[in-house]
């Protein structure tokens, strides 16, 4: 029974891992690029996820809406960058913060506005509603499966595409040394609008993925941003193979401690002590995780320029 339960908790923690990098790329990408941060990003998670159930919603196929979701939000994420972004890029990350900061509350009212207050329901292709048995008497969720196959394809085709293409040698040389990017004249102006347009299908994927999971509602993006920084700094930033080594991380972390550590301390402490401090534990959890990888490794443990 306990050797199911690793195994199911580390299914989830391998699921939730790869949809925080699908935010975490983005961010990365901006934030070692672009020397940007950028608090809107979790927006973006926002706006995919209610642009996929109401696409899903009109269409009736999950498919369609998640196909018109991810483009819907790949267009706003560009005009965002054209338009209040840019603006952005030469001033200090006190004022990026502050303007980013706002962009997001700003987001937050206009979904309130467009959508209303109560959540969204969307729901996962009825081919992927059942369970799947993966051994003798363990079943496990298709659909779960399913956002690991795309956490895993996308992962897959951004690796190729930032490794063995010419559009990823400049991203990876922005990354590194975007001085030097400037110098050997690369058109900086279209690849932060690609990074950025990137960036924001990705968020949209993960929105149209942890949707059906998770509730799809007003503010959904501020707590999985804070993950992602959180993964980012573990991973080194602008570091496309440490965002998906600190996702993993703090997605089986995450998973596996809200489940284990409340089992421990009722085995130790009892009942009551379990249900008071092991959320507590569980959600510092993370952070210990952070403070510990950046007390050995200070940079990260895949910087950009390593």
């Amino acid at each position: 029974m306990t050797g199911i339960l690793i195994l199911e908790q580390s299914l989830n923690g391998l699921q939730f891992g790869l949809m925080l990098f699908l935010l975490a790329a983005g961010l990365t990408l901006v934030f070692g690029i672009m020397d940007m941060i950028n608090l809107a990003h979790g927006s973006l998670y926002m706006i995919g996820a209610y642009l996929i159930a109401t696409v899903a919603a009109a269409s009736g196929s999950f498919w369609v809406g998640l196909a018109g979701g991810i483009a819907g939000t790949a267009v706003i994420g560009v005009l965002l960058e054209l338009t209040v972004l840019r603006r952005l890029y030469q001033r200090d990350h006190l004022a990026q913060v502050l303007g980013t900061f706002a962009l997001l509350l700003m987001s937050n009212e206009a979904v309130r506005m467009v959508w209303g207050s109560q959540p969204l329901s969307l729901n996962p292709p009825a081919s992927l509603a059942g369970p799947v048995e993966l051994l003798p008497g363990f079943l496990y969720p298709a659909y779960r499966l399913f956002i690991i196959a795309v956490g895993l394809a996308v992962a897959g085709l951004l690796y190729l595409l930032v490794t063995h293409t010419r559009v990823g040698m400049q991203v990876r040389a922005g990354a590194s040394n975007r001085e030097m990017t400037l110098a050997m004249g690369i058109n900086v102006r279209h690849l932060f609008t690609a990074v950025f347009a990137l960036g924001a299908a990705l968020c949209a994927v993960a929105g149209g993925m942890l949707g059906p999971l998770l509730a799809v509602q007003v503010g959904m993006g501020e707590s999985i941003l804070i993950l992602a920084f959180v993964v980012i700094v573990i991973g080194g930033i602008g570091s496309i193979r440490g965002a998906l080594l600190g996702a993993l991380l703090v997605g089986v972390a995450d998973t596996a401690g809200r489940t284990l550590i409340p089992l421990v301390l009722g085995n130790l402490l009892g009942p009551e002590a379990a249900s008071n401090a092991g959320p507590a534990l569980a959600s510092i959890l993370i952070y210990v995780l952070m403070a510990a990888v950046l007390f050995w490794k200070p940079q990260g443990l895949f910087p950009a320029h390593g």
